[in-house]
């Protein structure tokens, strides 16, 4: 699952190492620049909960599969690439297939596990998300500078294809009585139930939130040290990922297990820690675009990484606290919806207001926005979690 999980972030992130290329060689604008970040956002966010309902009620390990073979597939195919209006019809066809892989996976590793070792299984899952980011930015702008940028999305398509047969005939050995598949869906729409629960509500404002900033220095970081430090672009990727995931790595790991510590003390425990995680993390936002100096600005991308790690063990198996156990496919997928809209602007926006806003200045109001969400999640702690948790048992 794990590998499963790096090739799916590999494919998707190693584009934007690639900006200043891909400015030179296919003569995109800065805008269109954004909206390959913009346009895979928005179609995986609309696709995920089509996805998490089909996961709810048929087989989540054909599913997972499935994916990894469509997006190999979409990633050899972006290597083919001549013009921005085809490129960013291959990043649309990736968010398709991206899509259907994340709720599956999250639900099939969640249901494997109790609660009391949920979020250490899920953090451990999620590390291949940072493995990922890092090795596909790396492998992205290392290609891109050696002028073979198509290569490298030949040869991650190729690995994941090759990948797609041992990955299944491992899935197809754990039957049924494994658990991980739950009992399917009665609901003719599993949103029916979400909604019930006010707490998960909540979950899907302050997600997209977070997400916003994640999507924001994922996609305009390497850029942004590339012009303000003048790095090279290998460079500029190894500093923009290195740090920050390296620091996320050790934030989900350590949120992980300090969640399912916490978890024997209250039941809200993960929420807490999403809330600990938006305060800590809104000043490191603000000095990741202000510093002055590369050292300054890698200790704040230490910092977010860390502090952010808390979030992303988290988030899901919050919501697994509050939702019927048949519908956590679902959950993954609606709150993927919410984060994919709104930090599909992220990158957009980076885009369209680099030279007249600045990214810095971005940053800066997204750490505002990260201090009104841990607000909110206070509030829907207090008032909401404890009658959704005990409704579902």
């Amino acid at each position: 699952m794990w590998l499963a999980y790096f090739f799916n972030y590999c494919d998707r992130q190693a584009v934007f190492a690639m900006f200043p290329v891909l400015k030179s060689e296919l003569g995109l604008t800065d805008t269109q620049l954004g909206l390959t970040g913009s346009i895979f956002l928005w179609v995986y966010g609309l696709g995920c909960p089509i996805a998490g309902q089909i996961g709810d009620k048929y087989s989540k390990r054909v599913l997972v599969v499935f994916s990894l073979v469509v997006w190999s597939v979409v990633t050899v195919a972006t290597g083919f690439a001549t013009s921005a209006f085809i490129l960013l019809a291959l990043r649309a066809a990736m968010g398709v297939s991206e899509s259907l892989f994340m709720p599956a996976a999250i639900a099939l590793t969640a249901n494997a596990h109790g609660p009391a070792r949920r979020s250490r299984a899920i953090a451990a899952l999620t590390t291949a998300q940072i493995a990922g980011t890092v090795g596909g930015g790396w492998f992205g702008g290392w290609m891109a500078q050696q002028g073979r940028w198509r290569e490298a999305f030949f040869l991650l398509g190729a690995l994941g294809l090759l990948y797609a047969l041992p990955y299944f005939l491992f899935l197809r050995r754990m039957g049924e009585e494994t658990h991980v598949e739950t009992k399917k869906s009665d609901a003719s729409l599993a949103v029916t139930e979400l909604v019930k629960a006010p707490t998960f509500l909540v979950l899907c404002v302050v997600f997209p939130v977070f997400v916003f900033g994640l999507w924001l220095i994922y996609g305009w970081l390497p850029t942004f040290l590339h012009e303000k430090f003048a790095l090279n672009l290998s460079d500029a990727a190894f500093n923009a990922t290195v740090f920050l995931q390296g620091a996320t790595l050790f934030g989900m790991v350590s949120g992980g297990m300090l969640a399912d510590w916490l978890f024997h003390r209250t039941q809200a425990a993960r929420l807490w820690l999403l809330t600990a995680s938006l305060l800590l993390c809104a000043p490191c936002l603000h000095a990741l675009g202000s510093a002055d100096s590369l050292a300054a600005t890698r200790l704040a991308a230490i910092g977010f990484g860390f502090f952010s790690g808390f979030f992303m063990a988290n988030i899901f198996p919050s919501a697994f606290e509050v939702v019927p156990s048949n519908t956590r496919a679902s959950a993954v997928g609606v709150l993927n919806l919410f984060g994919a809209v709104l930090s599909g602007f992220a990158p957009l926006f980076g885009g369209l207001w680099k030279k007249s806003v600045g990214i810095e200045r971005l940053l800066t109001c997204t750490a505002l926005a990260y201090l009104l969400g841990a607000i909110l999640l206070i509030v829907g702690i207090k008032l909401f979690f404890h009658r959704d948790y005990q409704r579902i048992r």
